[in-house]
């Protein structure tokens, strides 16, 4: 919770300090930092899964290593790429591109912690990681640094992070006892594992994280694209409220991820889940709507036209964090084909945007459209297959 405020308070601030004018561009960033951190939230669902299923935490951070030196060589190569699509300096786009590697260790450090079930350590580290991220970015910000040198500011702070994150999980999983599970079991009679974790089931992970982080995302890079920019700054906040619908059930999935990964726990977990998720879902859309008169007292009165959406803008990210929760279900039980159900609906909104939506009202909608039929197919079939077909502890369905 402590990093989703901090990330809240940099977005609003950012849009006030830097004006209706100036804001999208960060936005925009902000949405390809989000879509570079895909390897790394791949990262830590995959190293507490094979951590629940025994292997040792030598192994999976020989992996975490090879993995964050794939990611350096592909965020150089993007750098060139993100300046031209989004029209900004290439000192920017490093920017927005520099922090992946450093993420993609943070979050191995915290899938440790998860998959161990050291609960309390990791919610440390996220705190940690949260203030670590914006602090120095807002202090950038403050200073006059502009988007690029909030974001560097913020990188710098993600090392940093990454570097405490490692010897609080190291400190916890050696002093700690073996995990147990609610019958009592240490460990579920597991013995470590000591052969090596390959990069291909992150590879896997990655393109269902890659399709979420995508769908929740392309409609910052499209509407820089499709509407002006003082239009494109107001759908850049107004998609604050989308973030937090999207990111404020974050615990639900983290906490309940662990026994997804159990064959004997993973029906259940992924039925809680999905309904907390909607409940959850529920409440954030109306608390939009209630607080909706607010915005222009934090963002400036330039906001005021988009205040009447914003129960759409969280409606949007309610939905998303429910086909979150099922993404992340299918990640536990190996089942990632299921993600081009998502790789479709990114598909057909990119497309439906880019040759309709004009105005801040069709954009919306249509990223809320695309997200509700994407949502309900997924869940579906994730529901059906948890009840008729529950993984067995070693399978390996793609």
């Amino acid at each position: 919770m402590t990093a989703n405020v901090a990330g809240y308070l940099l977005q609003l601030l950012a849009a006030s300090w830097l004006g209706v004018e100036g804001y999208s561009e960060f936005a925009s960033l902000l949405a390809v930092q989000l879509l570079c951190a895909v390897p790394a939230l791949a990262m830590q669902n995959v190293v507490a899964r094979e951590v629940v299923r025994g292997a040792s935490p030598r192994a999976v951070r020989a992996m975490m290593w090879r993995c964050a030196a794939l990611v350096a060589a592909v965020a150089v190569v993007l750098i060139p790429v993100v300046a031209v699509v989004l029209d900004v300096g290439v000192w920017a786009a490093a920017a927005a591109l520099g922090a992946a590697p450093a993420l993609v260790i943070l979050s191995g450090e915290q899938g440790i912690l998860q998959g161990g079930n050291h609960f309390r350590a990791l919610a440390t580290v996220l705190a940690m990681a949260g203030t670590a991220r914006v602090a120095p970015a807002l202090l950038a910000l403050a200073l006059g640094g502009g988007a690029a040198g909030a974001l560097w500011a913020g990188a710098a702070g993600i090392v940093g992070a990454a570097i405490v994150a490692g010897r609080i999980a190291r400190s916890t999983t050696e002093s700690a006892d073996p995990p147990t599970d609610d019958s009592g079991d240490a460990g579920n009679s597991r013995e470590p594992m000591t052969k090596t974790v390959g990069v291909l089931p992150v590879l896997r992970a990655v393109q269902v994280q890659a399709a979420l982080m995508a769908l929740s995302s392309v409609d910052l890079i499209v509407v820089r694209i499709v509407l002006d920019e003082v239009d494109a700054s107001r759908y850049s906040l107004g998609t604050i409220a989308t973030k937090i619908a999207f990111w404020l059930p974050q615990a639900v999935g983290v906490v309940l991820y662990p026994r997804m990964a159990q064959p004997t726990h993973s029906a259940r977990a992924i039925r809680d889940a999905l309904s907390v998720l909607s409940v959850i879902g529920v409440v954030a859309v109306l608390g939009a709507a209630l607080a909706a008169p607010l915005a222009p007292l934090f963002a400036g009165a330039d906001y005021a036209p988009i205040q009447g959406m914003l129960w759409l803008f969280a409606l949007h990210g309610a939905i998303l964090a429910v086909l979150q929760g099922a993404l992340l279900s299918a990640i536990a039980v190996e089942r990632t084909a299921l993600a081009a159900v998502t790789w479709i609906g990114l598909a057909v909104e990119v497309t439906l945007m880019l040759a309709f939506a004009r105005t801040i009202e069709s954009l919306i909608g249509t990223a809320v459209s695309v997200a509700a039929v994407t949502t309900t197919i997924v869940a579906a079939v994730v529901l059906r297959a948890a009840r008729t077909h529950p993984a067995p502890a070693d399978s390996v369905l793609h």
